[in-house]
């Protein structure tokens, strides 16, 4: 089972533990050092996939963000907000699944380019805007329908003080990497 087919709504409402440093492991260290990287994830696969990378939308919509995202965000309980699903792609295979949450109170001004990313990379945007900073990392292990967990990460990002939260869920395909 393809592993969007397998993620659901309630498995992004997980219990997410915020990273304070030094960070303490608690995650499997081969997931470790991909889970606390505070760079740009997008420029790390680059690497790591020697160019061969390519962001997939998978969905993007108007929806409802889980109790866990919308009180990250500080958002009111059904607020719908632009939910944006990705796959980061390297070398021909799923290394990432990403799901972005983005209220619509920051698709105004210069951040109503989000609206529009298709296949672009949102990584590529925010670490390139000079107003961007980014709140703790949150780590969690997330249940999936077929009863596998992944890893996964989050943390808010702010551009002009206006926040987005970025989840990253590694994938296993990203440990066979050559």
């Amino acid at each position: 089972m393809p592993v969007q087919a397998a993620l659901t709504r309630q498995s992004f409402d997980s219990r997410w533990i915020t990273l304070r440093r030094p960070y303490h492991q608690v995650a499997p260290a081969e997931w470790y050092s991909w889970l606390v990287d505070s760079g740009s994830l997008t420029q790390r696969l680059v690497k790591q996939s020697q160019g061969d990378f390519q962001v997939e939308v998978v969905k993007q919509g108007w929806y409802l963000p889980t109790r866990s995202e919308a009180k990250a965000l500080n958002m009111r309980s059904r607020q719908f907000a632009l939910v944006r699903e990705v796959k980061l792609i390297g070398k021909g295979r799923d290394w990432v699944y990403a799901r972005s949450i983005i209220p619509a109170t920051t698709l105004t001004g210069k951040q109503r380019q989000l609206r529009m990313l298709g296949n672009s990379s949102l990584g590529n945007l925010l670490f390139k805007d000079p107003s961007m900073k980014r709140g703790p990392l949150q780590i969690s292990s997330l249940k999936l329908r077929d009863g596998r967990k992944l890893w996964a990460r989050r943390s808010v990002f702010f551009l002009s003080n206006k926040p987005l939260l970025v989840c990253e869920v590694f994938l296993p395909e990203l440990l066979q990497v050559n």
